[in-house]
């Protein structure tokens, strides 16, 4: 996956939005106000991207003990947040999954009438 296939897929989601609240380097996507992603740009120009993602606590540690391309959230609360290497051994496809995952856990975390304006400004 590459910087630009990774971008166009987070802000496919509905109601995503992008954000440099830290920094100018860390790229941070959020639906409803909440991040669901991020991601430092200089990682991926020096070659070495990774994605803070947020995931299900338990999920959360059975994939670090599946996969070494998978560690606590750097800089995150490490019982909800996985750091994901991007192009190591894990295939597009489930990076793809896992940011899905994350996006799905803040979207239904947010309340009735956010997720209605969401979903009804994409139609």
């Amino acid at each position: 996956m590459d910087i630009q296939a990774y971008y166009e897929y987070c802000l496919s989601k509905k109601g995503v939005t992008e954000h440099f609240p830290f920094d100018e380097d860390t790229l941070v996507f959020k639906v409803g106000g909440k991040m669901f992603a991020l991601s430092s740009l200089k990682e991926w120009e020096n070659g070495s991207p990774s994605i803070n993602l947020k995931c299900d606590p338990e999920r959360a540690q059975e994939l670090r003990g599946q996969y070494d391309d998978i560690k606590p959230g750097y800089h995150m609360s490490k019982i909800h947040w996985n750091t994901v290497t991007v192009n190591g051994e894990l295939p597009d496809k489930f990076v793809r999954e896992l940011i899905a995952h994350s996006y799905d856990l803040i979207f239904n975390s947010l309340t009735k009438k956010i997720q209605s304006e969401i979903n009804q400004s994409e139609n």
